[in-house]
């Protein structure tokens, strides 16, 4: 009788299935949607309209263009569970348990790095360094009294008659930095964890790939043919 893998994720049928955290990019989304607006519009265009070989032109520049432009805005997206991690990127789905993954970095881009030391990108979670410094400006002005006067200068009664004014809590993190750490910790707390063990699996995209290439072999043929 066969044994079960250790290092297998082991499903406990006493506890439910977790949910999937989700973190996807509102501005990637946005971006994507106005850029495949604005493709169709052109594209289909230039397929009623057009003469010659642009209809042909046109369908090879939408076949190319429109799953291009999905995979690097509406596509990524992260996955987090109580299991693992699952980052699905333009091109890659990387699944890694937590038990895999040895750090979350933060720098100039946003990255997983696995035990055997490989990095994989985070997409869905690009770094804003417009947002960091924000962020930075409000604690400072926070800080400083949240009025924006400069020091020294007398503050107004307030019309009330209180002798102060409630003023917002300025953010301690970007959106995105915040997210890191949500994540750090969930990866330490569920590291040991006997269901977020197992290997890292990495599939690559081919619904994506496949039609962009169609796409531009089509295209350099009417171009070289022309």
């Amino acid at each position: 009788m066969s044994t079960p893998d250790p290092q297998s994720p082991v499903p406990d049928a006493s506890r439910p299935e977790s949910k999937d955290r989700i973190y996807r990019s509102p501005a990637g989304i946005a971006g994507g949607a106005l850029l495949l607006l604005i493709a169709g519009w052109l594209g289909v265009d230039a397929l009623v309209s057009g003469h010659g070989r642009t209809p042909w032109l046109a369908l090879a520049a939408l076949i190319l263009v429109v799953p291009l432009v999905s995979a690097f805005t509406l596509r990524p997206a992260v996955f987090a569970n109580e299991d693992r991690l699952r980052v699905r990127n333009p091109f890659r789905v990387i699944v890694l348990p937590w038990a895999q993954v040895a750090s979350l970095r933060s720098g100039y881009s946003n990255e997983v790095v696995a035990a055997s030391g490989t990095k994989y990108q985070l997409w869905a979670v690009p770094v804003s360094l417009r947002a960091r410094k924000k962020v930075t400006k409000q604690q400072a002005r926070a800080a400083g009294g949240g009025d924006g006067r400069r020091p020294g200068s007398a503050r107004r009664p307030s019309p009330m008659g209180l002798g102060r004014s409630h003023q917002p809590v300025a953010p301690t993190r970007a959106t995105t930095d915040q997210i890191m750490d949500d994540l750090r910790q969930l990866a330490e707390a569920r590291a040991d964890e006997r269901s977020a063990q197992g290997e890292v699996t990495v599939r690559w995209a081919y619904e994506v790939m496949g039609p962009a290439i169609a796409g531009a072999a089509l295209l350099v043929i009417l171009l070289a043919t022309g």
